[in-house]
């Protein structure tokens, strides 16, 4: 790491106050363009840094997890700007075709279930207890990986209780750990115009804080190439690496790049190039450096040859089998939704670098020589 570059991040892992002071902090500002002068506008030393770093911290060894997801409806209450899942069909799964895609997702080797859907109207606690108790009911093994922030808040809102007790009572039911979705871009003013009915900054860094509290490992993730810049997603890294100094919670950092097709979001803006892609890989890797080890690119997002080159620009983990994907489908991903594992394997051993299984956490669970 060059030496402007680590005093940076140093001044930002220990300086006083929390993650949410630094939302307010004027400092931030100058801090992530100072950040932005040195990544952003030497894009190739960027993406040479970043691979190194992967290197450092992860080797050559490439990552990926057997799981499935199930996304359980498609209505939703909200009107995000970007969705093209929203009421897409007009479907809610009944316990027992939860129950189905569980057990084939078992008989198949998945280690973990995902769990995410639409925010259905009047859908609360009891209701999201109900689909973890259903997945136990196939298996008290499999890793339970549900419900995004926004989800947990919806479901605390109709059953008027914190959202401390409502995770409380998913973590009682079987819940693992959760997706550090709805985060979209950590900037208000955006916010108000790309997803208007979404929880604010500030009350996703509340829900996400307390559920790493309460022992609930959640992942992080970014989606960009919409109306945002350079220095709001450098920002929205910052957050995330003083929130992991913090509370150690996150076990990856996942960068979403916008699909533009089938919503309105995309009559605007249509996303961003490969290359754009590539070093928003590259500066996740640089700025969450000693911070969260775990840079995924996502096959489902980038398509399977761009997620093999952002190997090379300090990506260390490609996702999961998934099985099934609805809502990157919705929005025009042709990149299928069900990748084998003999397939990760192949294109992991394409690129020189050794696969490994991993489960939900990152523990290695099979290496394959």
């Amino acid at each position: 790491m060059p030496d402007e570059l680590g005093d940076l991040l140093e001044t930002l892992d220990c300086c006083d106050g929390t993650v949410f002071d630094l939302i307010k902090s004027e400092k931030f500002e100058e801090l992530a363009g100072k950040i932005l002068k040195n990544t952003v506008r030497n894009p190739y030393q960027t993406l040479e840094l970043a691979n190194s770093l992967r290197a450092e911290r992860c080797g050559d060894v490439v990552t990926f997890v057997v799981n499935r997801n199930v996304n359980f409806t498609d209505f939703c209450v909200n009107r995000c700007k970007f969705c093209s899942f929203r009421n897409s069909r007009g479907y809610v799964l009944s316990a027992e075709e939860v129950e189905k895609k569980v057990r084939e997702a078992i008989e198949y080797g998945c280690t973990e279930v995902c769990l995410q859907g639409g925010l259905m109207p009047g859908a609360d606690v009891e209701f999201y207890v109900s689909l973890l108790k259903t997945v136990r009911k196939v298996s008290k093994e499999v890793h339970i990986h549900a419900f995004s922030p926004m989800e947990v808040l919806h479901a605390s809102r109709n059953s008027g209780c914190c959202v401390e007790d409502a995770l409380k009572e998913f973590k009682k039911a079987g819940l693992n750990s959760m997706p550090g979705t709805a985060a979209e871009i950590f900037d208000d003013c955006i916010r108000k115009e790309i997803c208007p009915g979404k929880l604010s900054v500030v009350r996703w860094f509340e829900v996400v804080k307390t559920a790493h509290e309460l022992g609930i490992p959640t992942t992080a993730t970014m989606m960009y190439g919409h109306v945002e810049g350079w220095k709001e997603r450098i920002k929205h890294m910052l957050l995330i690496r003083k929130l992991q100094v913090e509370t150690s919670g996150f076990t990856e950092f996942i960068p979403l790049t916008f699909l533009w097709k089938n919503n309105e979001l995309g009559k605007r803006v249509k996303g961003c190039s490969g290359f754009e892609d590539l070093l928003v890989v590259a500066v996740s890797r640089i700025v969450l450096d000693g911070a969260i080890n775990n840079i995924q690119a996502s096959w489902v997002k980038f398509g399977v040859k761009l997620a093999q080159a952002a190997l090379f620009a300090g990506a260390n983990d490609l996702g999961g089998t998934l099985m099934e994907e609805n809502i990157s489908r919705a929005a025009g991903s042709d990149s299928g939704e069900f990748l084998k594992v003999e397939e990760f394997v192949e294109l992991i051993k394409r690129c020189n670098r050794t696969p490994a299984e991993r489960d939900t956490l990152y523990n290695i669970l099979r290496v394959f020589s």
